[in-house]
């Protein structure tokens, strides 16, 4: 947590910070971005982020977890309007579809997202993506529940086992279309959305063994 300084700090102010952080991460990656330049660009000396940080970790930290708060309200908000009464695999696609599009409509959170599962030091990525992974799963892990209660994935699925599979696929379908090099397999580099539906259909038909109920299990 940021110390009560950063609490008394004025609200614009914060703001301004968090958004110029969120960019150099963002742009550079968390432990090579410059706090020289964020706190130049802030309008504050840089002496002033360790009054409201006790260290660097932990400002990555609280940076991650306001732009992983951002992105899981936004996403639970599009989330509310996804027709419930449809097969699970069908309500994921849909999901899934929002998910690529609100990363197409917002390059900020794209690029905190790479930064914060592409990070090169290991001590920092492990603080950030457990910071990111938790925000994610406070929305995967009641949803899955929800649905296995409701008989929409099978009485015996490892509700864990595909909570880790969706982990994977939701950074995955955030990044393969906007960086080089993250997808040899279906060609997601450049596609727009809509041109990714294809892609995501396959995925989620090809996961569908986890939790399609006996009498659901159909082709691929």
């Amino acid at each position: 947590m940021p110390t009560s300084t950063w609490f008394r700090l004025d609200v614009a102010k914060r703001e301004r910070v968090l958004e110029v952080a969120t960019r150099e991460f963002g742009e550079n990656g968390y432990s090579t971005g410059s706090l020289n330049t964020i706190a130049r660009e802030a309008g504050i000396a840089k002496g002033s982020l360790f009054q409201y940080f006790t260290d660097k970790q932990e400002f990555f930290a609280y940076v991650c977890d306001e732009a992983s708060r951002r992105v899981r309200e936004e996403m639970e908000r599009r989330m509310a309007q996804v027709d419930l009464d449809q097969p699970f695999d069908e309500w994921l696609v849909d999901v899934l579809f929002l998910w690529t599009e609100y990363m197409a409509e917002h390059p900020l959170d794209r690029a905190i997202t790479a930064a914060t599962n592409l990070e090169i030091d290991n001590g920092v990525r492990g603080i950030v993506r457990d910071t990111a992974g938790r925000h994610t799963l406070q929305v995967v892990r009641p949803a899955l529940t929800m649905w296995h209660q409701g008989g929409g994935i099978r009485a015996d699925a490892d509700l864990d086992v595909l909570a880790a599979v969706i982990l994977l696929v939701l950074p995955y379908l955030a990044l393969a279309p906007y960086y080089d090099g993250l997808d040899q397999v279906f060609g997601l580099c450049g596609r727009t959305p809509e041109e990714q539906r294809p892609v995501i259909r396959q995925l989620v038909a090809g996961m569908r063994p986890i939790f399609a109920p006996p009498e659901d299990q159909r082709s691929t």
